[in-house]
């Protein structure tokens, strides 16, 4: 079992930066690619980025391309999202998520969910 273990999230007004960090089990961590996504109220749950397990590529949505950015720490066995310009339709639940490997098609594994609201 993967576990996976969210924060940062938080409350900041538009234009401002949070940078949301993933934990993931140490043993699980080592070749899998890691990602985000994010679910706002009333909508479906959307692709942000994902980066693949050696941090050599990364890819991001077109709603946050220039904005937000991903990263991860192999050491630390963690996974950011650098968010930056933030505004009001990021509003959502950001989900950190795990595939077994870079060419996984989706996600093998969820966190619980960190909550992050942009306030106009």
């Amino acid at each position: 079992q993967v576990q996976l273990v969210e924060s940062g999230g938080g409350l900041v007004q538009a234009g401002g930066s949070l940078r949301l960090s993933c934990a993931a089990s140490e043993y699980a961590f080592g070749t899998s690619a890691m990602g985000w996504f994010r679910q706002a109220p009333g909508k479906e749950r959307e692709f942000v980025a994902r980066i693949t397990w050696s941090g050599s590529r990364s890819y991001h949505a077109d709603s946050v391309k220039g904005r937000f950015t991903i990263a991860r720490d192999n050491a630390k066995n963690t996974v950011y999202l650098q968010m930056n310009n933030l505004n009001v339709d990021d509003t959502a639940v950001y989900y950190c998520v795990f595939y077994y490997s870079d060419y996984s098609s989706h996600p093998d594994y969820w966190g619980q969910g960190t909550q992050v609201t942009v306030s106009s």
